[in-house]
């Protein structure tokens, strides 16, 4: 048998070995390119997501400078009127990507400092103003006083019917002048600028309403039950506030209709009920009358409106610092209700007829047990009211008899004080007073008799130049 070389069997195994070498090399590369396309490909994916994230972020940067365009050129715009009128509305986002987003805070808080920065300097600018012009109203309102009081005394002085109309007409363009100016003052934060005695609240009633024109449309009804007065203090505010009421309904209403004003006394306190017949307020401006006359936000000037409208707003001002109420709602007439309530602690008191008596010219109150105080003005049966009566000038060296009083019945422990019968005063009685030297008027009879001569001038003339004199219709104050 042949054996086989020992060379070639060493050749064939290292042919053997040669080719299981090549096997496992091939192997291998094959591996290796089935790695570098898997490389390959996640390259090539996250190039593509590459280039989609940085068209994002072109798109985003794009978006913001848009945004940022918007804020600049439409929401701080709009932002700056509606903090002026808080009816326009303040854009949002222009993009609604950014709704929740960093970016979306970052320009709410612009808006947030730039909207504290001007309202701080709104209410810095708007202090000044109402500063200097507290100063300036506390100056004139000084001067229309010492303007009033030399035409009243001018009035006394004076016994010329033509004359006493000149003066009265004067008097009554400064009574005008006063009261704008004194509820500008107010409504910048000055007092009143008047101190009064406690008076009766239908006196006070009175006097407010002479102080408008148009004040023969106003009828006054009593209905208190006892001789309600207002303490001292609060004496001018109260009037001041009837008086911008009494303003609001006569201004709204038409000349001819008139304006109903009734008392009523409460377990608590007094009401002074203001109705006209006039256009009403709608729903949103009786809201915007409310937040004026509540006093329980600071106001600005420039909230006022152009011309400012300060009525209510003085009115709000007294309301926050004396502590009365006021109210406004629709009338049952179709015009407006406005309510002044005014608590009987601590601003309500009861005086004591026999020594501080009522004037002649505020209403009677409506009870049975009230005589009727004309009689002591005019002779029974007489139909001159009594604002013409006093538009007759007395002679100025004759002064009033004073008022004679019967002595008071006996009451209840406890009971308030009523109103006392006044006796009609004798030609004898009346010829000893004239001989007796005159007392000292006080400012209040003063003034009570200026505003009585102030109606019965104007109600002449008014009836002289429109129609024939109508007989009063139930008109408390006639």
């Amino acid at each position: 048998m042949t054996s086989i070389p020992e060379a070639l069997l060493w050749c064939l195994s290292a042919g053997t070995a040669a080719a299981v070498v090549l096997a496992a090399l091939s192997i291998r590369a094959g591996r290796h390119r089935a790695d570098l396309r898997r490389r390959l490909s996640a390259a090539e994916e996250q190039n593509s997501a590459t280039l989609h994230s940085n068209t994002e972020l072109t798109a985003r940067l794009r978006a913001t400078e848009a945004e940022i365009r918007h804020l600049a050129g439409s929401r701080l715009p709009d932002l700056t009127l509606a903090l002026a009128h808080p009816h326009v509305p303040v854009p949002g986002l222009l993009d609604g990507r950014f709704t929740g987003s960093e970016t979306e805070q970052a320009l709410n808080a612009v808006l947030e400092q730039v909207s504290d920065a001007i309202t701080k300097e709104r209410a810095r600018v708007d202090a000044a103003a109402q500063s200097t012009l507290r100063g300036a109203t506390t100056t004139i309102q000084a001067l229309l006083y010492q303007l009033q009081t030399s035409l009243q005394e001018m009035q006394h002085r004076y016994d010329d019917p033509n004359v006493a109309q000149d003066l009265l007409n004067a008097d009554f363009l400064n009574e005008q002048a006063l009261r704008r100016i004194q509820a500008t003052g107010v409504v910048c934060g000055a007092w009143p600028g008047l101190t009064r005695e406690d008076s009766y609240l239908a006196e006070l009633v009175v006097g407010a309403s002479s102080r408008l024109r148009g004040y023969e449309r106003v009828n006054i009804s009593n209905q208190l039950r006892d001789p309600v007065a207002v303490v001292a203090r609060a004496v001018e505010p109260i009037a001041i506030t009837v008086t911008e009421l009494l303003a609001n309904a006569l201004h709204h209403s038409h000349r001819e209709l008139p304006v109903t004003i009734t008392l009523q006394q409460g377990n608590r306190g007094a009401s002074v009920i203001v109705d006209d017949y006039g256009v009403g307020m709608h729903d949103d401006e009786i809201k915007a009358a409310m937040e004026l006359l509540s006093g329980d936000e600071d106001l600005l000037l420039t909230q006022l409106g152009d011309p400012p409208r300060s009525g209510f707003a003085a009115a709000g001002q007294l309301v926050r610092q004396y502590g009365f109420g006021v109210h406004v709602e629709p009338s049952p007439y179709g015009g407006v209700r406005a309510v002044v309530y005014i608590p009987g602690d601590p601003l309500l008191t009861v005086l004591d007829e026999s020594t501080q008596p009522m004037s002649v010219m505020a209403p009677l109150p409506h009870r049975s047990a009230v005589p009727d105080r004309s009689a002591s003005v005019l002779p029974t049966g007489s139909a001159t009211p009594p604002q013409a009566a006093a538009a007759q000038p007395a002679p100025a060296a004759q002064p009033a008899p004073a008022p004679s009083y019967e002595a008071p019945a006996q009451q209840a422990e406890g009971e308030l004080p009523r109103r006392r019968r006044r006796k009609p005063v004798s030609e004898l009685d009346e010829s000893a007073a004239h001989t007796e030297s005159a007392p000292p008027r006080s400012p209040e009879e003063t003034g009570t008799r200026w505003a009585a001569l102030q109606r019965g001038t104007e109600s002449g003339r008014a009836a002289a130049h429109s129609e024939p004199p109508r007989s009063p219709e139930g008109n408390p104050q006639s």
